[in-house]
C-alpha cells in the first residue's frame, strides 16, 4: 500500500480533483433546480410537548403521528421519561388535529404540556442568520488563512472547504433530505474539520518549501501528502466510526446530522490532498515566495 502511494500519489491527486470538480458541478445544478427541503426549523410550524407511557418509544410515535401530520413530523425525546417534542407543519386551515386522541392508541396516559407555533417570520429569520453565520465563518477562515500562509497556497485550503460545503448541499438537495438546524450546525462542524485537515498538509508543504528551495513544487506537494498521509486516514477513520455510530443508534432526529457530517468527512479528507495541493500547482506557487525578501531579491 505505501509502495502503490509513493508512485502513484501525483496521478492520485489529479484524477481525484478533476473528480471533485465534476461533483461540484453536479452539486450546484442539484441545488439551483431541486433548492432545498428546509426543516420545519426554518420554514415553521408546531412544536407540541406531550407527556405518554414511559413504555412507548420514539418509532411507535412516529408510526402513529405521520399518517395524520405528515412525513416531515419529527420527535426527539425531553429531559423527562415519557415526555417528547413534536414538530410537525402548521395544519391545513379546517384540518382537525387532535393529539391526545392519536397517541391514546399506544398509550393509556397522554397530556398536553404545552403547545405553540413557530411562524415562518421566524424560520426566515433563522435562514437569514443561519447564510450570515456561515459567510462570516468563510470570511473569518480567509482571514485567517492569508495571514498564516502565502496566497497560493490558502487559496487551496480555502477551495477544498468551499466544496465541501457544495457536496453537502448538493446531496440534500438532491435527496430532498430535510435540512434543518442540526444538519447546519454539521457543515459548521465540517468547515473546521475540513479546515484542520488542509492546514496540516499546507503547513508541511511550506516546511518543505523553505527546508528545499531546489525542489519543484509538484515533488515538494507529493511528500507532504505521504508524510501526513497516515495521520489522516487515522483522524479520519476514527471519526468515521463516531459518526457511523450516531447514524446507526441515534435514531431519526440525527439522521440529517450523522449524514452530513458522513459525507462532510469523506469529501474533506480527499479534498485537503486533491484541492488543497492541486490549486497552489495551478497558482504557479514556488520556494522562492516562502525566501526571505533579502534573499528572494538578491543577485
Amino acid at each position: 500500500m505505501v509502495k502503490y502511494l509513493t508512485s502513484n500519489i501525483r496521478p492520485i491527486r489529479y484524477i481525484t480533483s478533476f473528480v471533485s470538480i465534476a461533483l461540484m458541478v453536479v452539486s450546484l445544478i442539484s441545488f439551483a433546480m431541486n433548492g432545498l427541503n428546509m426543516g420545519l426549523d426554518f420554514t415553521g410550524g408546531m412544536v407540541t410537548e406531550v407527556q405518554v407511557d414511559d413504555t412507548v418509544t420514539h418509532n411507535q410515535l412516529l408510526e402513529q403521528l405521520q399518517p395524520t401530520l405528515g412525513e416531515f413530523t419529527t420527535v426527539t425525546h425531553s429531559d423527562e421519561e415519557g415526555r417528547w417534542v413534536i414538530r410537525y407543519p402548521i395544519p391545513e386551515q379546517g384540518a382537525d388535529v387532535n393529539l391526545s386522541q392519536s397517541l391514546s392508541a399506544v398509550s393509556h396516559q397522554v397530556s398536553i404540556v404545552s403547545n405553540s407555533m413557530v411562524g415562518s417570520q421566524v424560520g426566515q429569520d433563522l435562514v437569514e442568520q443561519g447564510g450570515l453565520a456561515l459567510l462570516v465563518s468563510m470570511l473569518c477562515i480567509l482571514g485567517y488563512l492569508c495571514f498564516r500562509f502565502e496566497w497560493r497556497l490558502a487559496s487551496g485550503s480555502l477551495l477544498a472547504l468551499i466544496h465541501d460545503v457544495v457536496l453537502v448541499l448538493g446531496f440534500f438537495a438532491a435527496t430532498q433530505m430535510e435540512f434543518n438546524l442540526t444538519v447546519f450546525a454539521a457543515i459548521l462542524a465540517i468547515l473546521g474539520y475540513s479546515l484542520n485537515d488542509s492546514i496540516i498538509i499546507a503547513d508541511r508543504i511550506r516546511e518543505l518549501l523553505i527546508a528545499k528551495p531546489s525542489e519543484d513544487t509538484k515533488t515538494i506537494n507529493d511528500q507532504a501528502i505521504l508524510a501526513t498521509f497516515s495521520r489522516t486516514m487515522v483522524t479520519s477513520g476514527t471519526t468515521l466510526l463516531t459518526v457511523a455510530a450516531l447514524w446507526i443508534m441515534g435514531g431519526s432526529a440525527l439522521q440529517g446530522f450523522a449524514t452530513a457530517m458522513f459525507i462532510g468527512i469523506l469529501s474533506g479528507t480527499w479534498s485537503s490532498i486533491s484541492i488543497g495541493t492541486v490549486l497552489p500547482e495551478w497558482l504557479k506557487l514556488e520556494p522562492k515566495h516562502y525566501l526571505p525578501v533579502e534573499l528572494d531579491s538578491a543577485p
